[in-house]
């Protein structure tokens, strides 16, 4: 006999069938290399019989990478260090039991959205059910068709992929393809932490195209559009050392996070991408300051202590900004201290 939970189950199914080609088409035009992630997603089987672990790999290797733990400690460690997609769970174990390791999972905002799956030999009603309370999508008793097991971890990690794919878009400017201002904000929030945390130095950057304004009502905003989106990319390939991040700030508007980067640093980006962008010649012929679209760049570099607001960090990029703006724009400003 075979028991599993299929609430809600057909109407996601149907919630993600229907967004499945527009989703696929957005990420694949605003994701950073232009294509779809197309990694085998990883599936942490957690059983303390090494037999069971054999059992389930031979059963899923088509479908997915299978990472065994063969203890809940174990399982949590891993979770941390390895992407993992979709976990099949063992209740009875020896040491930390599979309810346990769910409710710790669950209880992480780091792996609270994993999904977890019960396969079990405890096959009441009420070990299902306690098991559901505790966090899991689905609970599986032993012993299990393979058929079976397969098609509901194939659904499951559909399932995963699609959500994860909203939750991109979720954090994505959809004209420019690079990150929105609510990503800005979480990242720049966890790169303060880590930077306070390792005595580090942090760098903001803010790009402001020239005479925007000027620019659309010249050219209109379709074309507005098209110099945004080819900023953008410059941005985007300009500002490319691992750890960098770039997002649109708002409007003209778009902002660097450069962790472990000094001002010489920040300044050598922040030159090159000025540069960049008066080399794709795009013709301004409203703007006062060239005959091609420039952009004005503000820097601000810290080493972050205790008694520092975040915020002012960026506050003194903008200041920088304004700096470049009024001293005739299309050049780069470095915040006062």
């Amino acid at each position: 006999m075979i028991t599993y939970h299929t609430a809600g189950l057909g109407l996601e199914l149907i919630f993600y069938n229907r967004l499945r080609t527009r989703n696929l088409l957005e990420l694949a035009i605003y994701t950073k290399d232009d294509s779809v992630e197309t990694r085998k997603q990883n599936v942490l089987v957690v059983d303390d019989s090494q037999l069971n672990l054999q059992i389930m790999r031979d059963i899923l290797a088509e479908e997915c990478e299978i990472v065994p733990a063969t203890s809940g400690e174990q399982a949590l460690e891993l979770v941390m260090s390895e992407p993992i997609d979709l976990i099949l769970l063992d209740v009875m174990m020896s040491g930390m039991d599979g309810y346990e390791v769910c409710k710790q999972l669950k209880r992480n905002p780091l792996t609270q959205n994993i999904p977890v799956i019960f396969v079990s030999a405890m096959r009441n009603v009420e070990d299902e059910t306690k098991g559901l309370e505790s966090g899991a999508i689905d609970y599986i008793v032993k012993p299990f068709s393979p058929s079976i097991i397969k098609a509901r971890v194939k659904n499951h990690l559909e399932l995963k992929k699609y959500r994860d794919i909203l939750e991109k878009l979720s954090l994505m400017d959809g004209l420019t393809g690079l990150a929105n201002r609510r990503h800005f904000d979480e990242v720049f929030d966890k790169e303060w932490r880590r930077t306070l945390r390792n005595s580090d130095t942090l760098s903001v950057l803010l790009f402001d195209i020239d005479f925007f304004k000027k620019y659309n009502d010249y050219y209109g905003h379709l074309k507005g559009d098209d110099v945004l989106r080819h900023v953008g990319k410059v941005l985007r390939v300009s500002i490319s050392r691992g750890g960098d991040f770039v997002a649109r700030y708002g409007g003209e508007e778009f902002v660097a996070v450069l962790p472990s980067a000094s001002v010489e640093d920040a300044l050598k980006v922040a030159r090159k991408v000025r540069e960049n962008v008066e080399l794709l010649k795009i013709v301004h012929q409203a703007s006062e300051v060239s005959e091609y679209v420039t952009v004005s760049v503000g820097i601000a570099s810290v080493k972050p202590e205790k008694n520092m607001v975040p915020v002012e960090l960026v506050e003194k990029a903008d200041s920088a900004l304004y700096q470049a703006k009024s001293q005739g724009r299309n050049r780069v400003a470095i915040a006062r201290e």
